[in-house]
């Protein structure tokens, strides 16, 4: 496939016209590609053997991706034998078993992984990547995997990229709405409001924003994280419609007028009907216009 523009570049090596065998890339599935009838051995020595690599290091590198893998006891095991996991392991270690890969692509290759064995997995992910030091770029509709895997995160919406950053970057500063819904349990509030004379309203009530308005044209909305809402005297009132328990601590949802507002309180919550004032962080409170950030960063 031929880019509609640019080019691909490995260590500033242009790969764009390289047939894929070429590039050196090691692939991963969403479901586990192995041969069931050969042993664990065999399926990771296969990537090894195919391109003519010698007994010696298939063997040794063989055992070296097992240990990592922990599966080492299960070498002489056909994979047919195995659970879903240990196959998905066998999958992960066909790409991560050749040394000369530029790039290892992962496309959600914990779907199918019960719950329960998802978190080894994932941590034993992490730490294969910190050994062996090979980029690594991973699919996923999961923020979890995506938040605990990355070192850069880019978040895509409909095929368009809205925003490349940390983990961290795109929890505390949402460059798009999206991303402040789809990063975050619960999503951040986005929250309709009207701009006149570079001031941001909520429900007829002025919000401070973390700084100067930069445009104001189209859909204008607030958007600011339920962790940096709290409830208390003055401020937007509102009426608690529900509290929910997720055990470190509570997600009240309150109505203000027809929109409902999220904050998360470590305190006992109040009960459903009672009137509260809304207060926003400023730092953290953010207008955005057309889905896009539209106010300055906020300086310490």
């Amino acid at each position: 496939m031929t880019p509609s523009e640019g080019q691909v570049l490995f260590d500033g090596k242009d790969v764009t016209t390289l047939s894929p065998d070429k590039r050196n890339i090691a692939q991963v599935f969403q479901f586990p590609v192995i041969y069931d009838t050969m042993t664990v051995y065999d399926n990771l020595a296969f990537p090894l053997r195919n391109r003519g690599v010698d007994e010696a290091r298939v063997d040794a590198r063989v055992r070296e991706i097992a240990e990592m893998l922990e599966l080492e006891d299960r070498l002489t095991t056909r994979a047919a034998n195995l659970t879903p996991d240990n196959k998905q392991k066998i999958s992960m270690g066909r790409g991560l078993v050749r040394d000369d890969v530029n790039v290892i692509m992962f496309d959600e290759p914990l779907t199918v992984i019960d719950p329960e064995l998802k978190w080894k997995l994932r941590s034993k992910l992490k730490e294969l990547h910190q050994k062996i030091a090979v980029t690594m770029i991973y699919v996923t509709h999961d923020q979890t995997e995506a938040l605990t895997f990355a070192d850069q995160v880019v978040v895509m919406q409909e095929g368009e990229i809205v925003q490349i950053g940390t983990p961290v970057e795109l929890f505390e500063r949402p460059r798009h709405t999206f991303v402040g819904h789809f990063i975050g349990s619960p999503g951040m509030n986005i929250l309709p409001c009207e701009v006149s004379d570079k001031t941001a309203t909520f429900q007829g009530h002025r919000i401070e924003l973390e700084g100067a308005i930069t445009a104001a044209s189209g859909r204008t909305e607030i958007g600011v994280r339920p962790e940096y809402v709290r409830l208390g005297e003055g401020g937007v009132p509102a009426v608690v419609r529900k509290a929910a328990d997720i055990g470190r601590h509570t997600v009240v949802e309150a109505m203000v007028g027809d929109v409902t507002v999220s904050a998360i309180v470590d305190e006992a919550p109040p009960e459903q009907g009672t009137e509260v004032g809304i207060i926003f962080e400023p730092s953290q409170t953010r207008l955005y216009a057309d889905g896009w950030i539209a106010t300055e960063e906020a300086r310490p």
